[in-house]
């Protein structure tokens, strides 16, 4: 008679393991939803640094043109007399030179031209010259030039003058 045993040995029967979910590769929600977040912050700063970056353009080519409008107006008021500068009023809105004011660039940023006498002493006056404009956003700028003007020139002046 053959004896049975009692205990089966592990081979007799096979073992059943817990059933769990395997991931067999991919991405799971929540890592989605991290990189999606990711991705959006970026896109957000680098638009806003794109938009920094064109307003800083704007306003270095603002800049650049009011520069060339106040060395205009400079050299045209040296090519003036003492008896026609002493006669400008104190405070004066200019007009633009036809070569700048037909310019759209000019228009479009609504520039404007204010020069300003005042006398320092006899026989020179300080000018300073003021372009006002708007940028793109509409954010208001200003330069100024400031020059003297001597009745017989500067180095005619501080020469007789000590």
């Amino acid at each position: 008679m053959s004896a049975t045993p009692l205990l089966s040995t592990p081979t007799d029967a096979p073992r059943q393991r817990p059933r769990r979910f395997v991931s067999h590769g991919g991405f799971t929600l929540v890592e989605a939803a991290v990189a999606a977040a990711v991705m959006v912050l970026v896109l957000t700063s680098s638009l806003a640094v794109l938009q920094r970056g064109f307003q800083s353009l704007d306003n270095a080519r603002n800049i650049t043109l009011v520069s060339q409008i106040m060395q205009s107006e400079m050299e045209r008021l040296r090519l003036q007399s003492w008896d026609t500068v002493n006669n400008y009023g104190a405070n004066d809105t200019l007009n633009l030179d036809s070569s700048f004011a037909n310019s759209t660039a000019v228009s479009q940023r609504r520039i404007s031209l204010t020069r300003e006498k005042t006398s320092v002493h006899t026989d020179m006056l300080q000018i300073k010259f003021t372009v006002t404009w708007n940028s793109y956003d509409g954010r208001p700028y200003s330069r100024s030039y400031l020059t003297y003007y001597g009745r017989n020139g500067l180095y005619d002046y501080f020469y007789n003058s000590f």
